[in-house]
């Protein structure tokens, strides 16, 4: 998930969730965890995120986020 910032950049978060996860889930997720660091504030918005699914291989990482 990319999450732009206000210092015009975009920070990406790799989240482990189930196929069937929210996207808004997601979402606050992210924002979260990026709120909490040094970085930039990143804008609040849904809309302004771009949630991308990457298909896990066997044997990957549990589903969590």
């Amino acid at each position: 998930m990319a999450l732009p910032a206000v210092d015009g950049r975009q920070y990406v978060y790799r989240m482990y969730a189930p196929e069937n996860a929210r996207p808004a889930d997601l979402f606050w997720e992210a924002w979260h965890c990026h709120d909490e660091s040094r970085f930039p504030r990143a804008w609040d918005l849904f809309d302004a995120a771009l949630i991308r699914q990457v298909n896990q291989a066997p044997g990957g990482p549990g589903d969590h986020f």
